[in-house]
């Protein structure tokens, strides 16, 4: 059965924008949609709170704690966040759309995955958490389910629910966070802890699972496995896909050491040192299949170019035995004659096979000189210097005989300030020794000034901002007084404060002078319509009807907005009319007994009166009902039975 057909927002439009077309997943707190935004004509995806959390504060601040934590977060490995908002009992997230899957499906369908594949998962999702925690928020909840790979190949870091700022302590009366095989030892002992060594331990249990196909602590109850997070290092890799290289278990360990004081400071930390053990790995280590693999994987190794070295042979020219020697540089002893030899004849120029064979000896002199010439020790490697400062890159390159040559500076978003950003060649690349090495130094992130657009009209204070360097982040929208509708009337953070280059930006949009909905259930849809409109609304009648027996049929069974909300000028109510009270046949109850009677009316929908008069007072059997068996009454109607 179809369960997204029972679904009551699939079809439905939310916010007078958002047209809800499938359901994708449901989790414990919301629902999360494919929708398509009717303004923009994008398809996105609608994150919807369940309505029956919606009236609890705490969830809702949650709710929009995520919201505004990545509206904050403009960075590509990152789900971006529209719009935020309301529509009756719905609270939403407007998310970008992802076609593709989670990390969790790749596990489940392949098992343990190669070296290069895992690295290649993990380092966009350390910068995702890197920016998060260079913008002051930890995500607390990194599991393969929050690792979304698009059918392009990008990676994206989802659900921000458990988002917190680094400096503050969540109340939690004693309650976990997170999901129990990734919490760190901290989480456990101090539920509401934030720290970015949180994500950095989540990562590296992540990684060992990627690694190995299995969680690296297990147990028949999340008891057990929180006492192993407490008590038990997480096992190297290698202890399960033998022959993995070891700079891999180094790196699990490092991500995971229980003492969060010899965890990597936070992801970007994290991100160095997965990179540097990337460079100290070779391509055989790198796309080595691990035997827990659900299917053995293509190699590439006809990919890869391989030169392959052997020895030469030349074959003999063939001689002439009727004519003169076959030419200069070729000795040859010459047939016995009776006489004096015959002087050679001489040609005018050289035969095309002595060509052939000179050129053949001079490959292979070539070629002999070239292996001796790379295996006389003229090569060597670049060392990994990515993360060093540039003093310390300049001592590793010249101990590995190196020179240093141009350096330049630029921005960089994750690679602090003073260490180097890239090398030319990179890291572990073959080069001559005495060659020089161009290295890239950070400046630390580019800073800008967010510019002041308050009253601004909003594609205005786009275009500001991007002009400023900046980027546009989620829109909010809320009422004001002051502040004409449509217009800025406060941006997060505010005009005037500096900000890294790239930032998003929250922007709070004007809704205007707000507008008290007034009640039109029971009027007539013209009239509802003029009251509506004259308030400042506008009017859209749905296409379903619903029973109702207190509105005549053709009349306002149900609007929404209710009334007594607030809305703003221009907003949309839609009015449900009614088909009028739903009729139920009357079962016949003559002649049964009092109780009998009841019971069978009421099941049946209606309520029940008695009349008993003088001459019932004592008696127990129904004589006459006020609508005859048979019939049809409204349901919820009044009954009357006489009893004699």
């Amino acid at each position: 059965m179809d369960t997204t057909l029972q679904d009551p927002l699939v079809g439905q439009v939310l916010d007078g924008r958002y047209r809800v077309d499938a359901r994708i997943a449901v989790g414990g707190m919301a629902t999360v949609y494919r929708a398509l935004d009717t303004r923009l004509d994008r398809v996105l995806a609608l994150k919807v709170m369940h309505p029956a959390l919606a009236a609890d504060g705490t969830f809702v601040e949650r709710f929009i704690r995520e919201a505004k934590s990545v509206a904050r977060l403009a960075h590509p490995n990152v789900v971006q966040v529209f719009d935020q908002g309301t529509d009756g009992s719905y609270v939403y997230l407007a998310m970008e759309y992802i076609a593709g899957c989670t990390l969790r499906d790749v596990l489940r369908d392949r098992g343990a995955l190669q070296p290069r594949a895992a690295l290649d998962i993990l380092e966009p999702v350390l910068a995702a958490l890197g920016a998060a925690h260079r913008a002051g928020f930890v995500h607390r909840d990194m599991k393969p389910e929050n690792v979304l790979i698009g059918d392009d190949g990008r990676v994206k870091v989802a659900d921000f629910g458990l988002v917190r700022s680094v400096d503050t302590v969540t109340s939690t009366t004693g309650a976990v966070l997170g999901t129990v095989s990734y919490l760190a030892p901290e989480q456990i002992e101090q539920p509401g802890a934030a720290d970015p060594r949180v994500d950095v331990y989540a990562c590296g249990v992540v990684l060992h699972e990627m690694l190995t196909g299995e969680k690296p602590h297990d147990g028949d109850s999340p008891a057990i496995v929180l006492y192993k997070h407490l008590h038990e290092d997480v096992p190297p890799p290698s202890a399960l896909v033998p022959g993995l290289a070891y700079e891999l278990d180094e790196l699990v360990a490092s991500a995971t050491a229980r003492n969060p004081g010899l965890r990597p400071y936070d992801a970007v930390a994290l991100l160095a040192q997965s990179r540097e053990a990337r460079s100290r790995l070779s391509d055989d280590q790198l796309d080595a299949v691990p035997p827990q693999a659900a299917s053995v994987a293509h190699d590439r190794a006809e990919d890869r170019t391989s030169v392959l070295p052997r020895a030469l042979s030349v074959r003999p020219l063939p001689v002439d035995e009727d004519g003169p020697e076959p030419g200069a540089g070729i000795l040859r002893t010459s047939r016995l004659e009776s006489g004096p030899p015959l002087p050679p004849r001489r040609r005018t120029r050289p035969p095309g096979r002595v060509y052939a064979l000179v050129a053949a000896v001079l490959l292979v002199l070539g070629v002999g000189a070239g292996v001796w010439y790379i295996n006389s020790g003229q090569f060597t490697k670049v060392p990994p210097v990515l993360e060093k400062t540039e003093a310390q890159a300049r001592d590793r390159l010249e101990a590995a005989g190196l020179e240093v040559g141009k350096v330049r500076h630029e921005y960089s978003d994750t690679v602090k300030r003073g260490t180097v950003v890239s090398t030319d060649p990179e890291p572990g690349a073959r080069i001559r020794d005495n060659d020089s090495v161009k290295l890239v130094i950070s400046d630390g992130p580019e800073t800008v000034e967010v510019p002041d657009v308050q009253d601004y009209r909003l594609d205005k204070a786009r275009t500001a901002l991007k002009q400023d360097g900046l980027e546009p982040g989620m829109v909010t929208r809320e009422f004001s007084d002051e502040v004409e509708r449509g217009s800025v009337i406060s941006t997060d953070p505010a005009g005037g404060t500096e900000r890294r280059a790239g930032s998003a930006v929250a922007i709070v949009v004007s809704k205007g002078s707000p507008i008290d909905v007034p009640d039109v259930t029971g009027e007539s849809v013209e009239d509802a319509t003029a009251d509506l409109e004259e308030a400042g609304l506008k009017v859209k009648v749905s296409s379903e009807e619903i029973n109702s027996a207190d509105v005549d049929k053709g009349a306002v069974a149900r609007q929404t907005p209710e009334d007594g909300t607030t809305a703003a000028e221009g907003d949309t109510v839609t009015l449900t009319l009614s088909k009028g009270p739903e009729m139920v046949e009357v079962p016949d109850v003559v002649g049964d007994s009092v109780d009998d009677a009841k019971a069978e009316l009421e099941d049946a929908g209606f309520e029940v009166d008695e009349d008993r008069g003088l001459l019932g007072l004592f008696g127990d059997t129904v004589k006459k009902q006020s609508v005859e068996g048979g019939e049809s009454a409204p349901k919820g109607s009044k009954i009357t039975i006489t009893i004699r």
